[in-house]
C-alpha cells in the first residue's frame, strides 16, 4: 500500500471517527416510542436507553390490576430498548458502512 493510499485511508478513518462522535451525541436526542396493552402504557426512550416519558392510562390504576400493570411496564420498557438499539445500530451503519468497529454501538 503506497503512502498516498495510507494518507487517504487515514483521512477516511478520521472523518468516520468525527461522524461517529457526532452520532453518539445525536443519539442522546433521538427517541423511540413503544406501547403495550393496546396503548394503555406508553414509553418514550432515548437511543441512549434513558426513559424520557412514561404514560399510564388511568383505567389501569385499580390495585387489583397491579400485576398486569407491572407486566405491561416491563413489556413497554423492553420494546423501547429494542427499538432504541435497532435505531442506534441503523444510524451507526450509515456511517460505518456496516463495518463492525469494536467498542461502538
Amino acid at each position: 500500500m503506497g503512502f498516498a493510499n495510507q494518507q487517504k485511508m487515514m483521512k477516511q478513518m478520521q472523518k468516520m471517527q468525527a461522524n461517529i462522535a457526532k452520532l453518539q451525541e445525536e443519539l442522546e436526542e433521538m427517541t423511540v416510542e413503544a406501547s403495550a396493552g393496546g396503548g394503555v402504557v406508553r414509553c418514550v426512550m432515548s437511543c441512549k436507553y434513558e426513559v424520557k416519558e412514561l404514560e399510564i392510562s388511568p383505567e389501569l390504576l385499580d390495585p387489583a390490576e397491579l400485576d398486569m400493570l407491572q407486566d405491561l411496564l416491563i413489556a413497554a420498557f423492553n420494546e423501547a430498548c429494542r427499538m432504541a438499539q435497532d435505531k442506534a445500530a441503523a444510524e451507526m451503519a450509515k456511517i460505518t458502512g456496516n463495518v463492525r468497529i469494536p467498542g461502538l454501538i
